[in-house]
């Protein structure tokens, strides 16, 4: 049976039998997602970055700009 499928046959529930559903479905859900084996860790955005070495400071950022924007063409008016 397909998501779709169940959400079409929960729209045809009525109102009560919805929130007897949603009642018996949540605290499956909540487990879930406060059961420490399933948390997936991942590295903090610092941490993907930490391998890459020292970032360049403003002046540098600076110069490299000025490097590549001397040489743009430019249309004279």
């Amino acid at each position: 049976m397909t998501l779709k499928e169940v959400i079409r046959l929960a729209k045809q529930l009525s109102t009560v039998d919805k929130v007897r559903l949603i009642q018996q479905i949540a605290p499956d859900i909540e487990r879930e997602l406060t059961d420490k084996s399933s948390i997936v860790l991942r590295k903090s955005l610092w941490g993907l970055c930490a391998d890459l070495g020292k970032a360049p400071s403003a002046e540098e950022i600076d110069a490299a700009r000025s490097e590549e924007w001397a040489s743009f063409p430019r249309e004279y008016q």
